[in-house]
């Protein structure tokens, strides 16, 4: 039995199924930052993840730091059926809550793009919180999915 699950932990491993990566510092779990394939003229990239605040204190992101002229927390805000993208000067992680930095609402915008990003591509990037200091993490680039299809990250 125990081989059986030697081997079925390996071939698990090697057919990229267990691609989590998630980071966890203090009281706070950020999981799959990863960003979308981008056109080939694009200029500016957007990044995602979700934190979860374990802990009982609030903290707060208060910036992304990242090998590209402007990196910035963006929100999505709608009016009049045109969305439009806005920066926000931090983004409160409440205790016990989690928040979600997703197509349609906050991301990461990587601007002023010299080349696009492709799938498998590693961004590396230091998301600078209040209370727990900096935290390295790198956003694996991924393949835009198709309209209709969901993202999905509960396999990686």
């Amino acid at each position: 039995m125990k081989t059986l699950l030697i081997l079925a932990s390996a071939l698990i491993l090697s057919t990229g199924i267990a691609t989590a990566h998630d980071y966890t510092v203090g009281n706070l779990e950020i999981m799959h930052p990863m960003a979308f394939e981008t056109p080939k003229m694009a200029k500016a990239g957007a990044g995602f993840l979700t934190i979860t605040n374990t802990g009982d204190t609030d903290d707060v992101l208060l910036e992304v730091r990242a090998d590209f002229p402007k990196v910035e927390v963006h929100t999505t805000e709608e009016s009049d059926g045109v969305a439009r993208m806005m920066h926000v000067d931090n983004l409160p992680i409440p205790a016990g809550e989690t928040v979600e930095l997703a197509p349609g609402g906050y991301h990461v915008m990587f601007m002023g793009l010299e080349a696009p990003f492709e799938d498998g591509q590693k961004i590396p990037a230091t998301l600078i919180f209040e209370n727990a200091g900096e935290v390295e993490v790198t956003f694996n680039v991924e393949v835009r999915p198709e309209d209709g299809e969901s993202m999905d990250h509960s396999n990686h």
